[in-house]
């Protein structure tokens, strides 16, 4: 299984990325999804998450009304919508992919991982 992310960068504050995360070797469509990040010398975080079908996501409260998951199952990839970044969101952002879950919102719950796509935001 390789989940692999990108569409990181530098940015400025106020700017908007999308990040992907293109699957394979997994039944995608089964997949229940999420997306983490990370900042320096902070512990790993839930962002985001959607279900296999689409039809249902979750956020976290730092970052509901500005971010977007999204996925096309066709293209075995998921997406991660950013909008108006604040230098806050600068961290690793991680994809992962889930079997099942309870919530979907511990790392502990996810069985794959991808490398990770670095998010600097400059104020």
């Amino acid at each position: 299984v390789q989940l692999q992310a990108s569409g990181g960068g530098l940015v400025q504050a106020g700017d908007s990325l999308r990040l992907s995360c293109a699957a394979s070797g997994l039944i995608f469509s089964t997949y229940f999804m999420g997306w983490f990040r990370q900042a320096p010398g902070k512990e790993r975080e839930f962002a985001a998450s959607i279900n296999w079908s689409g039809r249902t996501t979750s956020y976290a409260d730092s970052v509901k009304g500005r971010f977007t998951i999204s996925r096309d199952n066709a293209k075995n990839t998921v997406y991660l919508q950013i909008n108006n970044l604040k230098p806050e969101d600068t961290a690793v952002y991680y994809c992962a992919a889930a079997r099942t879950v309870v919530n979907g919102r511990r790392p502990s719950e996810y069985n794959y991982w991808g490398q990770g796509t670095l998010v600097t935001v400059s104020s």
